[in-house]
């Protein structure tokens, strides 16, 4: 996931090196039936830019789940959940 959101963020000419892109993942195990199963993902990823990158990064963020292959193989059996916080450069 942090790399399609990384080649969408490229594709806007907003770089992503790694001190200034991160992502925080978490998720849920529960008991379904007798069977652990991961049931939620949560990704929070922290992007430092400019304010004038800010509108296209909020964009990016908005458009790139659906072209995630990651993403796209478990959404149906798993709940993603994702956040981006932007901080000023």
């Amino acid at each position: 996931m942090m790399g399609t959101f990384a080649t969408v963020l490229a594709n806007q000419k907003i770089p992503t090196p790694q001190e200034r892109f991160r992502a925080d993942v978490t998720g849920d195990i529960e008991d379904v039936n007798g069977v652990l199963k991961i049931t939620r993902i949560n990704v929070h990823y922290t992007l430092k830019l400019t304010e004038d990158k800010q509108a296209a990064a909020q964009k990016a963020f908005e458009v790139y789940l659906p072209h995630c292959p990651a993403a796209q193989s478990v959404i149906t059996a798993i709940q993603i959940d994702h956040q981006l916080e932007m901080e000023a450069l």
